[in-house]
C-alpha cells in the first residue's frame, strides 16, 4: 500500500536573492520549533541560502514572474507546473516573506488554488479571502525583525535559548586549502547589482591600503566579479609611493578566490575572516550568519535600518545621505557613483581596525553597539526570543487573523 505524508508541513516562501533569504533564517527556526516539517521555496538565485537554513527539510526553486526583477511572461503552464509542485509539498501552512515594496497576494492565490489551508504575510493591501493572518508593520525595523515579527504574529516562537541572529547549518567544508593558514581579511568586490558596490579602481585602491596596513586579503565574489576585485598583482612591491598614498598590493598578501567557491566553502571562508568587507549583497548577511563582524560599504538605493548586516558588530561606510538615496536604483543615476566611490581608502583601514578588537571574543553574543570609534557603527541588537506568544503581535505591530480590510 503507498504511504502518503501527511498534510501538516509549513511552506516558508521567499523567491529573492541569497541576503534575502538568509534574513529569514531567525523567522523559519521558529517555524521549526514547532516540530512540524518545514519547506522552502526559493528564487533560484536563494536556494542555496536556503539549504544553509536550520530547520529547513526541502528547499523548492522556482521564479515567479511577480517577484523576479527580470520577469518572464506569466504563462499557464508555468503556472501549472508551479502549482503541482506545491501541492506535493503537503504544506498545511505558508508563511510568505516579502520585501515591503512586494505583494505577497499573486503568492498567496496560487498556494491557495495548491491547496494549503492557513497563510500569513505581511500586506498593505485588502487581501480578501487571500490571507489567514495579514500582518501589517508600523516600525521600520531590520528585515531579520520584520521577518520573525511575521513568524510570531502566525503563532510561531523562537526556542527558548535561541538568540534570534542568522545562522547556518554546521559543519562547514574546510577553507584552509584555499586560504591558506594565518590570519586574513576578507574583501567582497561586488554586489548584485552595479549601484551597490564600489568601481573596480576604488576597490583596488582600498585593497592597496589594506595590504600597506599588515593584512593578508583574501578576495571572495563570482567568475564574473573576478575582475572587479582588480587585476592580480605581480613582481616585487616597489618602493614607497608616499606619504599617504598606498603602492599596489603585494601577490603574496592577496588571495583572489573570486569564482572558486560553493556557497557552504564561502561561508567557511568568511567564518575563518578576522572582518568581512562587503557592499550591500548576500555575503555581507552571510558574514553575519558565520558570526564575523562587516565593514558594510552600503549604498543607500536601499535603507540601512532595514538591510545593514544583522546581529553582528558593523561599521558603516557611504553616503546615505546620497541622492540616490530609497531609489531602488539598480545603476547609479549619480555620476560618479559618490554614495560608494568617495570613501576614501584609509576609512576602510580603519573601520577594519575598529572591528578587529571583536574577533577574540566573537564567541560570545555580539554588543548591541560598538565603543566610540568616530565612523558610523552599527550594532544592530537581534531580535529576543517572542515573549509575546503564539498569535500576537509585538509592540509597535498590528496583526489581523483573518481577511480584514
Amino acid at each position: 500500500m503507498r504511504r502518503h505524508r501527511r498534510r501538516d508541513g509549513i511552506l516558508a516562501v521567499r523567491p529573492d536573492g541569497l541576503g534575502d533569504v538568509l534574513l529569514t533564517g531567525p523567522a523559519v527556526r521558529a517555524l521549526a520549533a514547532s516540530g512540524r516539517e518545514v519547506s522552502f521555496l526559493a528564487g533560484p538565485a536563494g536556494t542555496g541560502a536556503a539549504a544553509l537554513l536550520p530547520g529547513v527539510s526541502r528547499v523548492l526553486a522556482e521564479t515567479l514572474p511577480w517577484i523576479d526583477p527580470e520577469p518572464a511572461a506569466v504563462e499557464p503552464g508555468r503556472m501549472r507546473r508551479l502549482l503541482r509542485a506545491v501541492r506535493r509539498l503537503r504544506a498545511a501552512e505558508a508563511v510568505i516573506f516579502t520585501s515591503f515594496h512586494q505583494s505577497p497576494l499573486p503568492t498567496a492565490l496560487v498556494l491557495r488554488m495548491a491547496g494549503v489551508r492557513r497563510i500569513s504575510a505581511i500586506s498593505e493591501d485588502y487581501p480578501g479571502s487571500l490571507l489567514d493572518v495579514r500582518h501589517q508593520l508600523t516600525a521600520d525595523i531590520p528585515e531579520a525583525r520584520r521577518n520573525l515579527s511575521l513568524a510570531q504574529a502566525a503563532g510561531f516562537r523562537l526556542p527558548a535559548g535561541d538568540p534570534g541572529t542568522l545562522a547556518v547549518t554546521r559543519p562547514l567544508p574546510d577553507a584552509r586549502p584555499l586560504t591558506g593558514d594565518g590570519r586574513y581579511i576578507v574583501l567582497h568586490a561586488g554586489a548584485s547589482v552595479p549601484a551597490r558596490h564600489p568601481s573596480t579602481a576604488r576597490t583596488a585602491a582600498m585593497i592597496a591600503a589594506l595590504v600597506t596596513a599588515g593584512h593578508r586579503v583574501v578576495l571572495t565574489g563570482s567568475a564574473a566579479e573576478r575582475e572587479l576585485a582588480g587585476p592580480a598583482p605581480a613582481g616585487p612591491r616597489p618602493e614607497a609611493p608616499g606619504p599617504g598614498k598606498p603602492g599596489p598590493a603585494r601577490p603574496d598578501r592577496v588571495v583572489n578566490l573570486c569564482g572558486r567557491t560553493s556557497l557552504p566553502l564561502l561561508a567557511s571562508v568568511l567564518a575563518g575572516a578576522g572582518v568581512v568587507i562587503a557592499p550591500n549583497t548576500g555575503a555581507a548577511h552571510l558574514a553575519a550568519a558565520v558570526g564575523t563582524p562587516v565593514v558594510s560599504l552600503f549604498a543607500p538605493v536601499v535603507p540601512a535600518a532595514r538591510w545593514a548586516p544583522y546581529g553582528v558588530p558593523t561599521v558603516l561606510l557611504g553616503d546615505q545621505d546620497a541622492p540616490c538615496a530609497r531609489s531602488r536604483a539598480r545603476s547609479c543615476p549619480v555620476p560618479g557613483h559618490p554614495c560608494l566611490d568617495r570613501i576614501e581608502p584609509s576609512a576602510v583601514v580603519a573601520a577594519v581596525a575598529a572591528l578587529t578588537p571583536t574577533v577574540a571574543v566573537r564567541a560570545t553574543p555580539p554588543p548591541t553597539r560598538l565603543a566610540s570609534t568616530g565612523l558610523a557603527s552599527t550594532g544592530l541588537a537581534p531580535a529576543a526570543p517572542d515573549r509575546a506568544g503564539p498569535g500576537r503581535a509585538p509592540r509597535g505591530e498590528t496583526s489581523v487573523a483573518g481577511a480584514l480590510g
